[in-house]
This record gives C-alpha cells, sequence and structure tokens, in this order.
C-alpha cells in the first residue's frame, strides 16, 4: 500500500485520526514543555527588580480592583514607535513578582509601564479626581472618591505571606513589619525604619497631599511611581549593545 493510500484509510477513519493527531500533539507538546523542567529559571533576572512594598501592592491591588488594566497595558513592545513615545520595552523580569501580570491587550489610553517619576505627586492627584482637567479628550472616570477613603488592609502580614507561598522572595523581616512599612512608607511622622533598604528606591513620602492620614490614594499614587523605576537602563545599554554585536 503506498503512502498516499494509506493517508486516505487515515483520513476516512475519524478514530485513527483522533489517535494520531492526540499523538501528534503530545509529541510537540513534551518537545516544547519538557526542556523547561533542565533549567533553573525561565526569566532571566535583572538588577534592580525587586518584590513590591506593602504600600506598593496594596496599590496594585486597589488598580486592579478598579479596573484599570482594562485601559492601561504594562508592556511596552520592542517596535521604535512604542519605545520612542514609552520609553525602553518591556523586560519579563519585571513582571516576575507580579500576581496576576498587567501586559494587558488593549490600550484605551496610554501604557503605564514606564510611568513611574514622569508626573509629580500632585497631577497625579488631580488627574485621578478630574481626568478631563489635565486631558481633555478623556474618558477616565473620576477617582476622587480615593482620597476620602483611609487604606485599610485586613492583614499586611499576610498579603505578603500569600505572595511568598507563590514564589516572591520577601524575607521573615519583610513579614513581621509589613503593618509597619504600609504606613510609614507614606506617613512624614512615623519612623520608616530600614524600610529603605529593604525595597531599594521606594518612595517615603505623603503621596495624596494629606499628611494627617494615609488613603487609598497614596497607596495607588505609591504603586504608578514606582512603575518603570527599578531598572537602571541606561547602565543597561552597554551589555544590550555587547549581546547585539556578539549575534552578529
Amino acid at each position: 500500500m503506498s503512502l498516499t493510500e494509506k493517508h486516505k484509510k487515515l483520513e476516512r477513519n475519524i478514530t485513527l485520526l483522533a489517535v494520531a493527531t492526540f499523538v501528534t500533539v503530545a509529541i510537540g507538546g513534551v518537545v516544547e514543555i519538557a526542556p523547561l523542567f533542565w533549567i533553573d529559571n525561565t526569566i532571566e533576572e535583572v538588577d534592580g527588580v525587586r518584590p513590591y512594598s506593602p504600600l506598593e501592592q496594596a496599590g496594585r491591588d486597589i488598580y486592579i480592583r478598579e479596573g484599570c488594566y482594562s485601559c492601561h497595558s504594562q508592556m511596552i513592545r520592542p517596535f521604535r514607535d512604542e519605545v520612542e513615545r514609552y520609553g525602553h520595552y518591556s523586560l519579563a523580569a519585571e513582571s516576575m513578582y507580579d500576581h496576576p501580570f498587567q501586559w494587558g491587550s488593549k490600550r484605551t489610553g496610554p501604557d503605564l509601564a514606564r510611568v513611574g517619576g514622569r508626573y509629580s505627586d500632585e497631577w497625579h492627584i488631580q488627574h485621578l479626581e478630574n481626568p478631563q482637567s489635565v486631558v481633555p479628550e478623556s474618558i477616565m472616570p473620576k477617582y476622587g472618591f480615593l482620597k476620602e477613603r483611609d487604606l485599610k488592609i485586613a492583614d499586611a502580614k499576610a498579603m505578603l505571606k500569600a505572595l511568598k507561598t507563590v514564589g516572591v522572595p520577601y524575607s521573615d523581616r519583610d513579614l513581621e513589619q509589613a503593618e509597619a512599612d504600609l504606613y510609614a512608607q507614606a506617613d512624614p511622622d512615623k519612623d520608616a525604619g530600614d524600610l529603605a533598604a529593604r525595597y531599594p528606591k521606594a518612595q517615603i513620602r505623603d503621596f495624596d497631599g494629606n499628611p494627617d492620614r494615609v488613603t487609598e490614594m497614596d497607596a495607588l499614587i505609591a504603586y504608578l511611581q514606582m512603575l518603570g523605576t527599578l531598572v537602571d537602563f541606561e547602565k543597561a545599554a552597554p551589555l544590550e549593545e555587547l549581546a547585539q554585536e556578539k549575534g552578529r
């Protein structure tokens, strides 16, 4: 029987075709997945990337709760137009502690992967209170109510412990200080202790313009202001150029 005749037999027998399809897909799956079991890490670590501080993590949770990810992605593609507008393209390592990650597939508003430090806290406050006052064409709803809500986390230690369970490397010291760190980062009257040492580049200040209370606005702005600020891309540039030269 010729190869063509055998193929016809396979096509006409639904059971045989299903079995052959399963075997083919299984082999392809094993070839793609099996190598991952023999490498230490699928993400190349980058200097500067660290877990979120409790305040930043609380702000991230608010960001997700309010559905900000529906209109704003956090992934700059390696295309010239995106890099020129938003900054250096996103690295996988920057999202290694995100659960879930905020890459997104749709942009109604601009990408926020590098928004940290681009605007003042005052700008963020005004933008959240009344988006159209700073961007007239914006269709973003108002989030001024965040400034009126005290930040309340049921158990900050449990929040970090849950993340540690899925691989975020919080230390025992981080867990013990979680509650204190949460409020000290946004309250100028509290002693932040070694928070800055444990969370390099963490910004410690009043974020919402009201030093008398720590609000959800404080947490959200703290999160936004750290996005894209941890990795020193100017320092990494020579290494990238070297890698490109070796690849030629």
